[in-house]
């Protein structure tokens, strides 16, 4: 099987969320960046961050609820 690509840890020095201004975390098992403000996910894929609004995951709330731009 295939292993991604390794994500630059040095870019979350530089990088924040495209909608909140925000810093990101890095998880390294979904390889995603997460804006907890946001409550959204950013892919990484080939180990390039795609910060795009519409590409983000929606993370779920621990009350269930989503957030939605």
């Amino acid at each position: 099987m295939d292993q991604p690509l390794p994500f630059d840890l040095a870019l979350l020095d530089w990088i924040v969320c495209p909608v909140t201004k925000t810093p990101l975390e890095y998880d390294a098992v979904r390889q995603e960046l997460m804006s907890k403000a946001a409550k959204l996910a950013y892919p990484i894929r080939a180990g390039i961050p795609i910060l795009l609004p519409e590409e983000a995951r929606i993370i779920e709330t621990d009350s269930g609820s989503s957030y939605n731009l």
